[in-house]
């Protein structure tokens, strides 16, 4: 659980977060307080928020308390990391069949802000989807449950 980053915890707070920060990167991070990857991944977030608040807002989302929005994203793996900017969802190329979301934690705190770098720069330009610049291998792999149909 993170004690110095907001929670959403509704979806009409989740609505206008997303409609309302305007020129940065709004990050929100579905799992559960309980659970020990989103507890990592939360800890990265919080120890790269100041540094990156001039560039993002970062924000927790509990999965149980917004299933609208975690069956929207098709959130099956927690922790699911979702980046938006002027409340337009921002997609990025991890080499995966998946650029709506990051599934599970970053491996270092380097990563992460290296990623939101890219994604406020791409989106400043007018992108919806950028590529990462996070190694290939420090990207969590999972099979996606559609996959084959």
């Amino acid at each position: 659980m993170s004690l110095f980053l907001p929670k959403l915890t509704c979806k009409k707070d989740i609505d206008e977060v997303i409609k309302g920060v305007a020129e940065k990167v709004v990050v929100l991070r579905f799992g559960r307080d309980e659970d020990s990857v989103c507890l990592q991944l939360d800890e990265i977030l919080s120890k790269t928020a100041h540094d990156l608040s001039n560039m993002a807002s970062i924000y927790i989302v509990d999965v149980d308390k917004a299933p609208i929005y975690t069956r929207y994203f098709d959130i099956s793996y927690i922790p699911s990391t979702v980046f938006f900017f002027n409340g337009q969802h921002m997609k990025v190329d991890y080499g995966s069949p998946d650029h709506t979301k990051f599934v599970g934690s970053f491996k270092t705190k380097q990563d992460f802000m290296d990623l939101i770098e890219v994604i406020y720069r791409g989106a400043m330009r007018g992108k919806m989807i950028v590529r990462s610049p996070i190694d290939p291998q420090n990207i969590p792999k999972y099979d996606l449950l559609y996959h084959g149909i």
